[in-house]
């Protein structure tokens, strides 16, 4: 999100829209206080995420379970 002036956005106009379009949003301030939100009317369309299409981008070590030597006493309390 951008803030941004009235005299400031009324100079760099284009250039704000061109941010809109993108999809950033702009608030544009007059006396330091927020009048108005710039924002693209265009909705990008998201699609939902494809089944599988994370596969082996996470891997999950084999010693996963196995307990943490930082917690080795607490486990032994624990066990009492």
């Amino acid at each position: 999100m951008q803030q941004i002036t009235l005299a400031e956005a009324s100079l760099h106009l284009p250039e704000l829209i061109e941010a809109a379009i993108n999809g950033e949003e702009i608030i544009i301030t007059k006396d330091e206080k927020p009048v108005a939100k710039l924002t693209s009317v265009v909705t990008v369309e998201k699609r939902p995420p494809l089944f599988g299409s994370a596969k082996d981008l996470i891997t999950i070590s084999e010693d996963f379970e196995a307990p943490l030597e930082d917690f080795k006493d607490y486990n032994a309390i624990a066990l009492l």
